[in-house]
């Protein structure tokens, strides 16, 4: 069996050249673990974005550990409920479909610059991937108090019990990430 893994999900029009999942990769390259990151594009489509994860999941029986930015972090729930699986949450969009739903339209990926349109049916996908549970044990809650999209204090409630990072300031990137990526590499076990 291969040594843990870390499944990082980017969020809403990112990519894996989002600021968050290019440190990480660079940090665990530079300890000698850059074989144990794996940071996919997830398309926009809801159901296509989980089959890509989960398709990286099947791909190795190598114990992993979900890291989900946003609405990666929203996926994250998911999947770390279906498969039992940790995850690391940073700004989740515990709401994902109340918050996307006012953004039905076209958008732009921050870092492709790909044209997609998101539309009603994928609100309704959202709406599926709802994680009604959760179990506060697997989870580290990574927030910042000045996030300007989402509203901190849900996440707090909807994780209680969970072991949590609540940071004063920051905005919805999670500002303080660089320093909480060594916690993050001992969370997940590498």
């Amino acid at each position: 069996m291969a040594g843990p893994r870390i499944l990082y999900l980017h969020g809403f029009c990112s990519s894996p050249a989002s600021w968050k999942a290019r440190l990480l990769s660079e940090r665990l390259g530079a300890a000698g673990l850059g074989d144990r990151f794996a940071c996919p594009l997830l398309p926009p489509v809801p159901l296509a974005a989980i089959a890509t994860a989960e398709a990286l999941l099947a791909s190795s029986d190598a114990p992993t550990t979900l890291v989900g930015s946003s609405l990666g972090g929203y996926y994250a729930s998911w999947l770390a409920e279906k498969h039992d699986l940790r995850a690391v949450l940073i700004n989740p969009a515990v709401m994902a479909p109340v918050l996307l739903a006012e953004l039905v339209g076209t958008h732009n990926n921050f870092h492709t610059g790909e044209t997609f349109q998101f539309s009603r049916e994928h609100v309704e996908q959202l709406y599926a991937l709802d994680t009604p549970c959760v179990t506060p044990s697997r989870y580290l809650l990574l927030v910042e108090t000045g996030d300007e999209v989402l509203d901190y204090r849900r996440a707090a409630a909807r994780y209680a019990g969970s072991c949590q990072r609540i940071l004063p300031g920051g905005d919805h990137s999670f500002t303080r990430f660089p320093d909480f990526v060594p916690q993050i590499i001992e969370f997940c076990g590498l």
